[in-house]
Parts: structure tokens; sequence; C-alpha cells
């Protein structure tokens, strides 16, 4: 049997020490530095420490140092995001930042110290509830009082009406109103209707059509002094009360042309020209289309 030239030789004591140390029969190799800092003489990745190069004693050169800089001096003044504490090395070499647990400061918000300022408006959606009532109540209430003056200034007799009522005085006219025609004739008399041969309850039985049709002679005070006969056609009962007034006031102009002024701007002169509108082809009625159907 040859001997390994490659293989240490094994001392009886290094045998017997590692017996007595319970390791099962491996050799101790024996540390270049006994001290347990230092790191193995034998380790490949041990690196030697480099040695300072010391100044020389009595020289005035000056050796370019970085300034020294706080920690707190350096988390301020570096970039968000930066390591404020050393940085170790990745693989290959490459440093990496490590992470800074300092909170990032927020933005300021532009206007956070401006306090809001409220200007109340006194509009009326503003006003409270009893005040808005009372307001609407009264605007109501001057509504009705100016209803009730231009009906109480219509209603007035003209005081300077002046009509020949002589016996054969003789006043005609036309009137109009939708389709209704009424031809009208006033004469003195003790203020009697005559329309069509019939008396004017049974041709105009609603109230206010009679109360319509009696305004222009009340206006003037003649309603117990002249007749009035009338032949209507055309219309319904309402276009033919409308079409009977017309004429009776315009049979006043001709009795006494002073009243026109006063007649006019009560609008007992005004013809009402509203009418029915004309059905549209292809459609229901005048305006009134069919019912859209999408299937």
């Amino acid at each position: 049997m040859t001997e390994n030239p490659e293989e240490p030789e094994v001392t009886p004591d290094a045998e017997s020490a590692g017996a007595g140390n319970g390791e099962q029969g491996e050799s101790q190799v024996p540390r270049a530095d006994s001290s347990p800092d230092a790191p193995p003489a034998d380790t490949p990745d041990a690196e030697p420490e480099p040695v300072a190069e010391s100044e020389p004693e009595g020289s005035d050169a000056e050796v370019d140092r970085p300034p020294s800089v706080s920690p707190t001096e350096a988390v301020e003044g570096a970039p968000v995001g930066a390591a404020a504490g050393p940085t170790g090395s990745g693989e290959g070499g490459e440093e990496v930042e490590e992470y800074d647990p300092t909170p990032r400061a927020k933005p300021e918000i532009p206007g956070a110290d401006l306090e809001p300022v409220f200007i109340p408006r006194e509009d009326e959606e503003y006003l409270d509830a009893e005040a808005q009532a009372a307001a609407e109540a009264e605007a109501e209430a001057a509504a009705e009082r100016a209803r009730a003056e231009a009906e109480d200034e219509r209603s007035r007799p003209i005081a300077d009406a002046a009509i020949d009522l002589a016996a054969g005085a003789r006043y005609t006219s036309t009137g109009k109103r939708k389709t209704a025609v009424a031809r009208v004739i006033l004469k003195p008399g003790a203020g009697e209707y005559a329309i069509n041969g019939k008396p004017l309850e049974q041709v105009f039985p609603r109230e206010t059509l009679q109360r319509m049709i009696r305004q222009p002679l009340e206006t003037v005070g003649y309603e117990s002094r002249m007749d009035v006969v009338a032949r209507m056609h055309g219309g319904g009962v309402s276009a033919q009360a409308g079409a009977l007034r017309h004429g009776i006031s315009r049979a006043l102009i001709v009795a006494d042309p002073n009243l026109r002024g006063e007649l006019k701007r009560r609008g007992f002169l005004t013809r009402d020209p509203r009418v029915k509108e004309r059905k549209k082809a292809g459609l229901k009625k005048a305006r009134k289309r069919p019912q859209f159907s999408k299937r």
C-alpha cells in the first residue's frame, strides 16, 4: 500500500484530541489567529483589510475629506424615497437603497387657511314660511281689489250720454262673434228684449249670458228707456250672446258718437277674434297627433 504524499500526517496527539472532544475522527485545522473576530486564514472569501495610510507628521498638506453630515440633515436634504441609513450591496455589487421609515410631508392645500364668508340673501325664497304666506295673501287681496274696481268701473254708467229718444228713432247695427251674426235695432221703449221674436230669458237661460247682454245699455244708463229687437243666426248660445252685445254696443255709437271712447276703453266695441282652429291633415284635431307606436 503506497502512501499518498498529498494527505497530511495525523499525529497521535491530534487523534486523541479529536476523540476527546466528541468529534467523529475529524481533524482540527489550527487557525493563524486565535481571536474570535479574525477570519480564518484558509477561507477563500476573506479579503485582507486595507491598511490606512498614515499622514506624515509635520506635513501641511490637507487631505480632501467629505464633510460630516448628521443623519437628520441627510434625511431632510435627500430626495423623496432616499434612504437615511447606509446602503447595502445587492447582486452583482450594485448598491440598493434601504427603506426610509420617515413619513413624507404632505403638500399644503392652497386656500386652506381661509374662512368661508356667508352673505345672507334677502330674496323671497329665504323668508320664513309665515312672512311668505302673508306676502302671498296680501298680493292675492290686492289682485282681488283690482278686479273688483275694474268691474265696478265697467258697470258704472256714463254720465255724459245724450241719446235722442224721439218716437220714430231707430238705431241699427250688426254684431259678430265666431260664426254667429246678430242684427240689432235700438228704439225707445221700456227695456224689453225681443230676439227672433222670443224674450231674452227664453233664448238665453243662463244668468251670466243675460248679464253680459245687458252690460252696454246699463253702462250708458238707458237700460229702462230703450228696447232691443234682434235677429240672430249661426253659432251657439255663447257665441250668439257675444254677437248680441257687440251689436248693441255698435248701435249705441250710431245713437251717440261721443260714447265711442268710453265704450271702447271698456272693451264693448272689440270683436272677439277667437275661433276654433281648423283640423290639420294627418292629425286628429288642430294639433292633436295620433298616438305614437314604436312597434
